[in-house]
């Protein structure tokens, strides 16, 4: 058994209680009557407490053995599925997406609860993110049946949904998508035709029923992304009761043998083969024009499950260092340089251990303060009954979710890699929880638009969001934050490092905007990653600079004698290390762009292929 959940409720508990102004969300309407910032600590333990006892225990199912097809039908490993249940019965799945449920957590609390099972189970975290999903884009644009048919089921997870845009012959450029669908005699019923790939859940044998949200083009419509619809496509017809009818005419033909995660079923899915396969509309058929819903409604579901991404990163990395750090702690090999007489010593007393371990825990605490932020953000949308206040935490929600999706899976995959340097061989090998991880959290910079994709929506489209003014209140956060403590003299080096980030980045983002007024638009392709990871290290600095701002208080008023005080003591120099050791990195990036270097660009194809 290599798997190994380590976890802790502290950081949460610090940016909940002491960094964020959860009580300013918790005294919305919505919320008051039912949690308090008291209940923080409770959700918290029980949330771990439940991800170690009951979803952990299935997460080696995931490798052995796996997701089965045989014949169309797909089984699931018996631990995952009794995982699943438990957590949508204990309220911790689907119904948390359902803007009616009077106990769903707001949003920056599931965050926490979320981050706990995804690093419990990565496979598992699929199937109730995609339903919770699924349910809510019905909620959100269905009609009054569809919701009266699918959602009471959904919500409790006796039924499942999943996310159908893919196709073998379009990949990520879904305008180019060959799925068909036909009006009916019956008003907002289609026959739907087309084959979708990488389903993830698209055919499992532990729910009772499959409602696949499915991109197609209406007979007529407009070709490219404005001219897809979004349809409910179940796997078993639902009566207008919500009884269960006749097969749909859906079929599975494989699953996906992947890298990791292999008890998340990834689905070959064949819809109307027979031309008896049945959907819903979603909203309206597309107009005269041609113009459709669906891209735009999908998004809500995409989005979300970006930010997800930005978790389960955060969650697989987090693990992977928990581990890491147990482990250095009770190896005892070698001596130290600076005293080679004393003896053998734990490998944590090593400089080099000391790097990659201090490496890891500062970037996992600047991507939990990413997405906690951005999930804070997302709390404002909902409960804010300031238009400006809302119209902003809007603007800063579409900014940061493809940073948070990109920058944090980009990370998880490389700290998971150091974790694996730190326990030497032992962490190469299956017998250890770091190899699993290792091959889990790689799939998120892939998952839900490649990485590429949020980079140039950063660059291409975030920038200029508004006419310019969603990233001028994005980058004000940042201006507001360094005036307000330009005197610290404690933090005084990290202030200056973060103020000549800032002004490199706002340097680099004109060069950039020259360059493609001046007819270089292939430069923003090129630098487009470097400059979105550059975005998060700067929004990260002052996120983990505010936070150390705290720490360093708290710690001087416990003092080095209390119990607490590593934790606030560590908070500082992790952010001290981020700031000083990470952050350069935007400056050097600037300095690269002017000088910018298109050999990537002059190479030919030919040249590529040969080595």
């Amino acid at each position: 058994m290599a798997t190994n959940f380590l976890y802790s409720t502290r950081d949460h508990k610090f940016i909940l209680k002491e960094w964020l102004d959860l009580e300013k969300i918790l005294s919305a309407e919505r919320y008051r009557d039912y949690y308090s910032v008291d209940d923080v600590e409770m959700i918290l333990n029980e949330a771990l407490r439940a991800s170690r006892d009951m979803v952990a225990v299935s997460n080696d199912e995931n490798d052995d053995p796996g997701c089965i097809y045989d014949n169309g039908k797909v089984r699931v490993p018996q631990g995952i599925a009794q995982s699943y249940h438990f957590v949508q019965q204990n309220g911790w799945g689907a119904s948390n997406w359902n803007k009616e449920d009077e106990t769903a957590l707001p949003h920056i609390l599931y965050e926490a609860v979320n981050e706990y099972l995804f690093g419990a189970n990565h496979g598992l975290a699929c199937y109730y993110m995609a339903t919770g999903g699924a349910a809510e884009l019905i909620q959100t644009f269905g009609s009054e049946d569809m919701q009266k048919r699918f959602l009471p089921k959904m919500w409790t997870g006796e039924w499942s949904g999943t996310m159908c845009l893919t196709e073998p012959s379009a990949g990520s450029d879904v305008g180019n998508m060959s799925s068909k669908a036909y009006p009916t005699d019956e008003p907002g019923i289609y026959l739907i035709k087309g084959n979708k790939c990488f389903i993830t859940g698209g055919e499992q044998d532990f729910t009772d029923n499959i409602v696949h949200l499915m991109l197609a083009r209406i007979e007529g419509a407009r070709p490219g992304t404005s001219g897809i619809s979004l349809f409910a496509v179940p796997k078993i017809w639902v009566n207008e009761d919500g009884s269960l009818g006749e097969p749909n005419d859906i079929q599975c033909a494989g699953i996906e043998h992947k890298m990791g995660i292999g008890g998340s079923a990834t689905c070959v899915m064949v819809f109307g083969e027979e031309n008896k396969c049945r959907g819903f509309l979603l909203g309206d058929p597309p107009g005269e024009d041609g113009r459709a819903e669906g891209m735009a409604q999908m998004f809500n579901m995409m989005n979300g499950a970006r930010l997800e991404m930005g978790v389960g990163s955060t969650a697989g990395a987090a693990v992977a260092y928990h581990n890491a750090a147990q482990y250095a702690t009770e190896r005892i090999q070698g001596r130290l340089m600076s005293n080679p007489k004393a003896g053998r010593v734990p490998i944590i007393k090593h400089e080099d251990i000391r790097r990659m371990l201090m490496n890891q825990k500062a970037h996992i605490e600047v991507m939990r303060a990413l997405v906690c932020k951005t999930y804070y953000y997302m709390d404002l949308v909902d409960i804010s009954t300031d238009p400006e206040e809302k119209k902003e935490a809007q603007w800063k929600l579409n900014i940061m979710t493809p940073i948070c999706k990109a920058y944090n899976s980009d990370m998880a995959w490389i700290l998971t890699a150091e974790a694996m340097q730190c326990y030497g061989g032992y962490g190469y090998s299956e017998e250890y929880p770091i190899a699993q991880l290792c091959r889990d959290v790689k799939i998120h910079s892939i998952w839900e638009g490649t990485n590429y994709i949020q980079a140039i929506t950063t660059v291409g489209r975030n920038w200029n969001l508004a006419r310019g003014a969603a990233f001028a209140a994005w980058i004000k956060e940042v201006e507001t934050f360094l005036a307000k403590n330009k005197e610290n003299e404690e933090f005084a080096r990290e202030m200056d490092i973060l103020e000549k980030a800032l002004q490199a980045y706002l340097d680099l983002k004109e060069t950039i905007t020259t360059y493609a007024a001046e007819g270089q638009p292939g430069l923003i392709g090129l630098y487009a990653t470097r400059i979105l990871h550059a975005s998060a290290k700067l929004f990260g600095a002052y996120l983990i600079l505010d936070q150390a701002i705290i720490a360093s208080a708290k710690a001087a008023e416990l003092g080095a004698e209390h119990f607490d005080y590593p934790f606030y003591s560590g908070k500082v120099l992790a952010a001290r290390y981020y700031i000083r050791n990470v952050v350069p990195e935007i400056m050097s990036l600037a300095a690269q762009i002017k000088d910018y270097d298109t050999s990537a660009l002059e190479i030919s194809e030919e040249a590529l292929t040969l080595l």
